[in-house]
């Protein structure tokens, strides 16, 4: 079901106790993350968060099980008519919260609208030439070229109510790079096991269950109330009295003290996740530092000096305490396309090597230059920055750290959805190919010249270009024969890598918590299907 050309990965990073029964009993469940979810609107941001947290709400054609395989969700079968066209044949009997029926309208709507103005969603539909529906069931795709991972890059789309989103005037995304708001922001029509009862931005969001969900609930919950607790302490604090169930995030340095609580677990894997730091290479001039009428990190040599001194190891041991897998690739290794022979990462400079490298390039007394970082997003996101700078001032880059939350940090450093620059110089940004655990998608998001034509790039912050890597990444999403995809994968690996296109930092580790009676999956991928969380 669904053509696809390489899926036996094995994804299944996964924690998964006491599914075989439900109990009888529904439960409230509670629980808190370091940051609110930034919206409602399914396609605000290609976040992971946001994403997972709206994925109990809408819900997409094709979904991901406890193993992160693709299964059946509103599209009951799926599949290429021939290498242009997919098609999609809709679930039947399918109510939305409200009560009505979905159809293939609210699908095609729906596809188009996260196609659309103010989507962040629209990296997803680059090889798309028109989606139409065929009778009231059937949704027909073409591709402007053999797309093979179609069905996996949507399957963290949800579906929205057409009537719902004409009839409350948000037919589009409220751009959020624009900080722009409608209906859709803080309120919600979905199809999925859960539906939204109470949204206060910043303080909770309160779901309850749907009686008339189409699937059969593995889940006990008729309450889920969500809570932003920015403050590790507060957070752990609050698990260990029983104030929450949950934490979504455990801080690096209590992982062990809530190990050796009797009432508690500990839930701790590899994410898919890579962090890392990333350069402007777009500008002629930075925004943010004291060189005028030029840009350093246009210079490779200057881009590999900051590269090679950021100890990766002592982040890991000392931040991270140990929860983290330094990487020099912008994949993890159960990612299709990882290259292992090419994660080897340079040597470290010492101080006076990196000085005379940037000595080199023009800069014998260093630069100064500014740097973005959330502070809610990435685990001891903040702290991760902090050492870098450090580290950058033994080498005589001196690193202005603006830390901030990540609604305000993704509005300034992301491009706009006409992909037009943010407004960065040196940023931390962290990345899952959750659509479709291939390395495709770092390349086409992250990695490829951003274009708005093909709306290529979209998450490509720092706009780092290299025409021979985008024609390989061009050819390789097209590609379906194994070895010779591997080969471009290969060589397009290098060209990033030999470039310092990038600072890949590390895979971090996926740590949850929660009270010892609750029952729940933990994907490798980070996502927290309510769906599968029972409360005794």
């Amino acid at each position: 079901m669904g053509f696809n050309f390489r899926h036996s990965l094995a994804l299944a990073t996964v924690a998964c106790v006491g599914l075989a029964f439900v109990p009888a009993e529904a439960k409230t469940f509670k629980w808190a993350n370091s940051g609110d979810v930034s919206s409602m609107d399914p396609y605000a941001r290609q976040e992971t968060f946001l994403l997972t947290f709206n994925s109990n709400i809408y819900e997409p054609l094709v979904r991901r099980d406890k193993n992160l395989k693709l299964e059946p969700a509103l599209a009951t079968k799926w599949g290429q008519i021939d290498p242009t066209t997919w098609f999609f044949d809709i679930r039947p009997n399918v109510k939305f919260h409200d009560g009505s029926t979905l159809t293939a309208d609210d699908i095609v709507f729906s596809l188009n609208r996260a196609n659309g103005p103010g989507s962040n969603m629209q990296s997803n539909f680059v090889s798309v030439k028109e989606i139409k529906k065929d009778g009231d069931m059937r949704v027909v795709v073409t591709t402007k070229y053999p797309d093979p991972l179609l069905a996996d890059k949507w399957a963290a789309l949800g579906m929205m109510s057409k009537a719902w989103a004409e009839k409350n005037n948000a037919v589009n995304s409220a751009d959020m790079t624009k900080n722009e708001e409608n209906f859709a922001t803080r309120n919600a029509m979905g199809t999925g096991p859960f539906m939204l009862k109470d949204r206060k931005p910043g303080e909770k969001t309160i779901l309850v269950n749907n009686p008339n969900w189409w699937d059969k609930p593995q889940h006990n919950l008729t309450e889920v109330i969500f809570t932003p607790v920015p403050n590790p302490a507060t957070r752990v604090a609050a698990l260990k009295s029983g104030d929450i169930d949950m934490t979504y995030e455990v801080p690096p340095a209590d992982t062990d003290s809530l190990k050796k609580d009797p009432n508690i677990k500990v839930l701790e894997a590899p994410e898919t996740r890579v962090v890392f730091l990333g350069f402007d290479q777009e500008r002629p001039e930075l925004l943010e530092s004291n060189v005028k009428g030029k840009n350093p990190f246009k210079d490779k040599k200057v881009r590999e000096a900051i590269h090679r001194s950021i100890d990766v190891e002592a982040i890991k041991r000392t931040v991270m305490r140990g929860q983290a897998y330094p990487t020099n690739l912008m994949v993890a290794p159960v990612i299709n396309g990882y290259m292992k022979d090419l994660d080897k990462r340079p040597a470290l400079l010492k101080p006076e090597e990196a000085k005379k490298m940037l000595a080199d390039a023009g800069y014998p007394n260093g630069f100064e230059v500014g740097m973005d970082c959330p502070n809610d997003r990435y685990v001891n996101d903040e702290k991760i920055c902090q050492a870098v700078v450090a580290m950058l001032a033994k080498i005589g880059v001196k690193v202005n750290l603006k830390a901030q939350t990540r609604n305000l940090y993704f509005a300034k450093i992301l491009r706009k959805n006409d992909l037009s620059p943010g407004e960065t110089s040196f940023y931390m940004l962290g990345w899952s190919p959750a659509q479709t655990y291939d390395v495709h998608n770092v390349f086409e998001a992250l990695i490829q010249t951003p274009n708005k034509a093909t709306k290529k790039g979209q998450f490509n912050a720092g706009g780092y270009s290299n025409p021979k890597l985008d024609a390989l990444a061009d050819k390789l999403e097209q590609e379906t024969d194994k070895a010779k995809r591997d080969a471009m994968i290969a060589e397009a690996t290098k060209l990033y890598v030999d470039d310092f296109a990038y600072i890949p930092l590390h895979q971090q580790a996926v740590v949850w918590a929660t009270r010892k009676n609750v029952d729940l999956v933990q994907p490798a991928d980070n996502s927290f299907p309510l769906r599968f969380v029972t409360v005794k």
